[in-house]
């Protein structure tokens, strides 16, 4: 895997982008149009309905009303009872955090992981925009990156997506615990909070459950897999040159003829896996895979099913 300059940069000037990155760009925008459907966006909303009530007026007490909610400020200020109505607030405030890790720039699909990742973003921002709802963005690798403020509209939308594809490179492993720690100091109001990586530096990170279940007991808080099919399964093809996964730097040379080495990776995928779930698991996050090999719209909408039936037979 080689990773090239995704933008150059002139000094007191704004960045401008690669002509080659600039077309992808705009392909993650088209293709994300075109997966976007009514099960999506009926499931998000059906899914997630709120994040509590808000007050919405006063009115003068009728009998039979709670006596829980008289407004005795307002009572004591005019002599007659009144009490406090309130509606369910239905706004919801989505921040997604994303990671930039070079493992992410991994792909043998058409889209890399990174490119998935920027799909996912436009697809769960484009769901909430049709619904009203805020959505914003941290990027964070080895260190901390790019912040957007929770906005609506679809020139936020835009900026999300072109943010997601044209972050440096972040070289290193992924500090989950750190992100994860600043969402817990600056998300205030409940949110809805999408952790979107593919978890490569999750065993060499021991804090980063501990923080993430503490951010799930405020939050609702969604871990997302980005999985290239290669990284599960060799294809019989031969000799493959990789880079290292690991973010190391480096290249590792596979012989996918040998059934040994094809079974070995199979294992140590699947090993892998096993730990990133039992730390979800421990954590109490729900979370699903966005595979690159399928269509995918698909994975999201299967989530927001799941999470609606088990809702429902609560």
């Amino acid at each position: 895997m080689q990773v090239s300059s995704q933008y150059t940069h002139q000094p007191g000037r704004e960045r401008h982008l690669d002509p080659a990155l600039a077309k992808r760009v705009q392909q993650v925008k088209l293709r994300t149009h075109r997966l976007m459907n009514t099960a999506l966006a009926g499931s998000y909303r059906s899914t997630f309905r709120g994040t509590g009530i808000e007050f919405e007026e006063v009115r003068p007490y009728i009998p039979g009303d709670d006596v829980r909610s008289i407004d005795w400020n307002v009572t004591a200020r005019t002599g007659e009872p009144y009490v406090k109505l309130f509606r369910e607030e239905r706004e919801l405030t989505v921040n997604l955090i994303v990671d930039t890790a070079i493992t992410l720039g991994f792909g043998t699909q058409h889209w890399t992981k990174r490119e998935g990742a920027a799909q996912l973003t436009a697809l769960i921002s484009m769901v909430a925009l049709r619904n009203q709802d805020r959505v914003g963005l941290t990027l964070f690798g080895s260190e901390p990156g790019l912040h957007l403020q929770p906005s609506k509209g679809a020139h936020h939308t835009q900026r999300l997506i072109r943010a997601v594809m044209t972050a440096p490179v972040a070289h290193g492993r992924s500090d989950y615990s750190a992100v994860l720690q600043a969402a817990e100091r600056t998300l205030h109001r409940r949110s809805l909070l999408f952790f979107v990586s593919d978890f490569h530096a999750a065993g060499h990170d021991r804090e980063w459950v501990e923080v993430m279940a503490r951010l799930e007991r405020r939050h609702d808080v969604i871990a997302v897999r980005v999985v290239d099919p290669l990284e599960e399964a060799l294809p019989e093809v031969g000799r493959l040159r990789l880079g290292a996964m690991d973010g190391a730097g480096g290249q590792l040379e596979v012989d996918t003829s040998s059934a040994i080495v094809r079974d070995a990776w199979a294992r140590e995928a699947s090993v892998r896996k096993r730990v990133i779930e039992k730390g979800l698991k421990r954590a109490r996050v729900s979370h699903f895979d966005l595979d690159l090999g399928g269509d995918l719209a698909d994975p999201l909408v299967a989530f927001f099913r799941r999470r609606e039936m088990s809702r429902g037979g609560a």
